[in-house]
């Protein structure tokens, strides 16, 4: 998907007040919004914690192979890394015909895992594009058998059963006549021919119009801005213009350049364009405190579908890494990749229905919740809410359940109540400074058992 470990984190969009222009100055400062607008801005997509990511395209015909043999990588990625020519490249959506795509049975999948959103690929880096645009014939409905736009399909859907719909979009395209190849053996990072930068950017933003007007995402993930012909001026360009068509979207920080890495995120030397950060394939050790951010990550190695990629992650593991997550503050963006003919692979589907189970019991305590105000957690993980009153609620994901049955807290806050989520009450007494907890014998749920806690204030902790 994306050709670096982890992106830059964003500190906080700040915005000019350009609502009604119909277009904003170019390179310049962004947007101004209040505290209080970017909150409410952002508020939902907080609250949501789990999302689901689609990775989809032409990349799914041939799964991995060309000319009969394996092509190193991950699956969306073969154009460039088996680099194989445009024009071979565009006999693929003579093919593409997913007759079994059904919109509302994805979006019941998700939906039934405990999905909030998706992001789809709206167009990879590869140049098709899943919706009708009319910038090029280089889309599913013109140059494909299959002809109808997906896009409309599952955006309606996804209204329909309460999911949020959001799309994924390059910078980087490997088709467009505006760019070229990096070098004779692959097109990323790709260069833009003298004189053309601006039509190409002209393109972007006709297509990204195209999507709000057609099946109007709430959010609008960027990816592909590495090239060294895209510019941060031209991110502020691409940002305010997007703002301007709907001033509540929500986009990412690959819009712009962003940061190569961790170091000095919360220094707030630099403004940078996006409102939320993108970690790729890990969780960062500590969360980012006072920085909106969703980890993206894969099921197995791939993000497109690659036919011979059996390195499923454990049911365990994923159901740990959504709690992990949540406990540090993220959201988690978990891919899958459908099939050419319009499946999510079997072994993703068993897996987010294994999430969902889990959900269904313990969901309170991923939803809407905080980072935990700990340190350090030995047994588990911690996700928090405020309550009314002044009372908090602690939700503590039981990884490894103690042997003397007895869960340790380092909270001096007032006790009001215990209990395990789908079990029932529990005794809780202060002691030494702490709470102990009197658990169940068995942990009820091996993967994570969830123990309430509620107390009086804001909570205070030694570790």
């Amino acid at each position: 998907m994306i050709r670096r470990t982890i992106a830059g984190c964003f500190l906080g969009a700040v915005l000019v007040g350009l609502i009604g222009t119909s277009e904003p100055a170019k390179g310049e400062e962004l947007w101004k919004e209040t505290p209080a607008q970017r909150d409410a801005r952002m508020q939902w997509w907080r609250d949501a914690r789990f999302g689901m990511f689609i990775h989809w395209g032409l990349y799914a015909i041939p799964a991995g192979e060309w000319d009969g043999k394996p092509i190193a990588g991950i699956g969306e990625w073969i154009m460039d890394r088996a680099n194989i020519p445009v024009a071979d490249y565009e006999q693929l959506a003579k093919q593409f015909n997913p007759t079994r795509f059904d919109a509302a049975e994805w979006v019941r999948i998700a939906k039934d895992a405990g999905v909030k959103y998706i992001v789809i690929t709206s167009k990879h880096h590869d140049g098709f594009c899943l919706f009708d645009t009319k910038a090029t014939d280089w889309d599913v409905v013109d140059a494909s058998p299959y002809g109808k736009d997906l896009l409309i399909q599952l955006s309606n859907e996804c209204r329909k059963q309460g999911i949020k719909f959001c799309t994924y979009y390059s910078i980087m395209d490997w088709h467009h006549p505006a760019q070229y190849r990096g070098s004779d053996k692959r097109y990323n990072p790709t260069k833009i021919h003298d004189g053309r930068k601006t039509e190409y950017m002209d393109f972007m933003k006709q297509q990204l119009k195209e999507l709000l007007d057609t099946c109007n995402p709430e959010v609008l993930w960027f990816d592909g801005e590495w090239p060294d012909w895209y510019t941060e001026p031209d991110a502020r360009e691409i940002y305010n213009y997007l703002r301007t068509l709907k001033p509540e979207l929500i986009i990412n920080n690959r819009v712009g350049k962003g940061r190569k890495g961790m170091e000095g995120l919360n220094k707030g030397d630099q403004e940078y364009v996006g409102d939320f950060g993108t970690p790729e394939q890990q969780i960062p050790a500590t969360g980012l405190a006072g920085v909106d951010w969703e980890s993206c990550m894969t099921m197995n190695d791939t993000w497109g579908f690659k036919k011979d990629d059996h390195k499923w992650k454990s049911t365990e593991m994923l159901i740990r890494n959504l709690i992990d997550i949540a406990s540090k503050g993220g959201n988690y963006l978990l891919n899958v990749g459908p099939t050419a003919e319009g499946l999510i692979p079997a072994p993703s589907v068993e897996r987010l229905e294994a999430i969902g189970k889990w959900m269904k019991v313990s969901g309170e305590s991923i939803y809407g919740t905080q980072a935990s105000p700990f340190a350090k957690t030995p047994w588990g993980r911690c996700t928090q809410k405020a309550l009314e009153g002044g009372k908090t609620r602690l939700y503590l994901h039981v990884f490894d359940w103690p042997a003397d049955g007895k869960l340790t807290v380092p909270v001096k806050n007032k006790v009001l109540g215990a209990e395990c989520l789908g079990v029932g009450k529990l005794d809780a007494k202060a002691a030494d400074g702490s709470v102990v907890i009197a658990l169940p014998e068995e942990a009820p749920d091996k993967i994570a058992t969830v123990i309430v806690l509620d107390v009086e204030g804001a909570v205070s902790s030694e570790l």
